[in-house]
This record gives C-alpha cells, sequence and structure tokens, in this order.
C-alpha cells in the first residue's frame, strides 16, 4: 500500500496564500497521477487540482486561476493556493493513483488529510 504524508495545512486571512505538499512512498512501480481533493462540513469531496506523470493538470473550475498544482519530482506532489476564498475551507486529501510493484495493475491510495482554513 502506497502511503501519503501531507503537510502545509493551517489558518489563513481571506486572501492569503498556503502550499500544501504531498509525499508518497511505499511498494509501487509508478506513480501515474497525484491530486488534491478537498471535502468541507457537509459536502461531499470534490476534485480540486490533478497533475499526471506527464505533467498534464486538471483543476475544478472554482480555483482556476489561483490554485497550482506542480510535482517537484515523481512522488511529490504540490498546491500552491493563492487569493484564498472562505469557501476554500475545508479538509484537503492527497490522492496518489499507481501501477503496483511486480504485478503492474493499477491501486489508488488517500492521505489522511490537512485542515485548510480560511477566515473572512
Amino acid at each position: 500500500q502506497v502511503q501519503l504524508v501531507e503537510s502545509g495545512g493551517g489558518l489563513v486571512q481571506s486572501g492569503g496564500s498556503l502550499r500544501l505538499s504531498c509525499a508518497a512512498s511505499g511498494p509501487f512501480f509508478r506513480i501515474n497521477a497525484m491530486g488534491w481533493y478537498r471535502q468541507a462540513p457537509d459536502k461531499q469531496r470534490e476534485l480540486v487540482a490533478t497533475i499526471t506523470s506527464g505533467g498534464s493538470s486538471v483543476y475544478a473550475d472554482s480555483v482556476k486561476g489561483r490554485f497550482t498544482i506542480s510535482r517537484d519530482n515523481a512522488n511529490l506532489v504540490n498546491l500552491q493556493m493563492n487569493s484564498l476564498k472562505p469557501e476554500d475551507t475545508a479538509v484537503y486529501y492527497c490522492k496518489a493513483d499507481y501501477a503496483k510493484r511486480y504485478t503492474l495493475s493499477t491501486a489508488s491510495s488517500w492521505g489522511q488529510g490537512t485542515q485548510v482554513t480560511v477566515s473572512s
């Protein structure tokens, strides 16, 4: 099982910035994509941004132009969040889609989540 360790959440004022990071470790052959999802109280978990091993990225409409996802290397993904709004308040989860070592079958892992709170 691939393990994901997230860091960088916290409390920030509206208009501020935060940077989230997620590092993957474990028995995988290759990580195909990594991404960030978020879940606000009483809401479903939603996609924020994802990035493939080739560098292609997808963003939710609500964060386009404000958030940037990047990969420092094959196992580390960052989410730079600028111009934060109170509606960005949520628990942010890292997700990795990977090919297992030896079998190459695909699987996914989730991090435990990091709280982001934006005050107005």
